[in-house]
């Protein structure tokens, strides 16, 4: 969804900015990790407002589907009364309910499916922020520990008397310095492959309106079968 696709783009242009202009890994890294919590509160929103569109999508499908059902028994007990002009309207009615239904349940199903889908993708987002958190850790020790490398090969390389090893070894301490700063933003923009991208499809159905009189026929047809079905049991 469009949601998660903001968070990564934000997520990774935060990160670019922050790793070229930080001296402080720790204050930066920390830093990412509050803005990845606060896009998660508002994909969060943005989730349950789905959420709450689904049920009320499935509250009009279910209250319409309910309302043909009973027409139907009214225009039951309306031919049992022998008023079928009366029985007429009520078949009428629940025709309407009938393709008030049929509209809205493709529209539920699409909206079911795709709350399904956030659901899913907004654990994952947690589950990538929850690594995050592990990563920072990691990534905070290994800095510490190339910075404390980086003194003893600028020590050694002072009380060195050769000067050409002493230019290869402030090299490598550079060279490496840059490895461990690219793969540290590999890894944090990896954190927002979560993009969904769920379009909303609907389908229009096509009926034509049957006349009472043979919606009529068809109901008395069925109730002398189930009444012959009654009376040989």
């Amino acid at each position: 969804m469009g949601i998660f696709r903001r968070f990564r783009r934000m997520l990774k242009s935060n990160v670019n900015d922050m790793i070229s202009k930080s001296e402080n890994p720790e204050k930066m890294l920390s830093q990412v990790i509050v803005d990845m919590n606060q896009q998660l509160i508002e994909s969060k929103k943005s989730v349950a407002s789905s959420i709450a569109d689904e049920k009320r999508l499935e509250r009009q499908m279910r209250n319409n589907q309910s309302l043909a059902k009973e027409w139907e028994e009214k225009a039951r007990l309306a031919v049992k009364a022998g008023k079928d002009d009366l029985a007429k309207e009520a078949l009428l009615r629940k025709q309407e309910f009938d393709n008030l239904y049929n509209q809205y349940k493709p529209q539920w199903d699409t909206q079911h499916e795709a709350v399904e889908k956030l659901k899913q993708a907004l654990r994952q987002l947690q589950q990538k922020i929850e690594e995050a958190q592990r990563k920072k850790n990691l990534l905070l020790a290994r800095s510490k520990r190339a910075h404390a490398q980086k003194k003893i090969q600028e020590t050694v390389s002072g009380i060195s008397d050769n000067s050409s090893f002493e230019v290869f070894d402030r090299m490598a301490a550079k060279v490496e310095r840059l490895e461990a700063e690219n793969e540290a933003t590999l890894e944090l923009t990896e954190l927002g492959n979560s993009d969904l991208d769920i379009e909303r499809q609907f389908e229009e159905l096509e009926s034509g309106t049957a006349s009472a009189n043979l919606l009529l026929e068809d109901l008395k047809l069925r109730m002398i079968e189930k009444d012959e079905s009654d009376s040989s049991n």
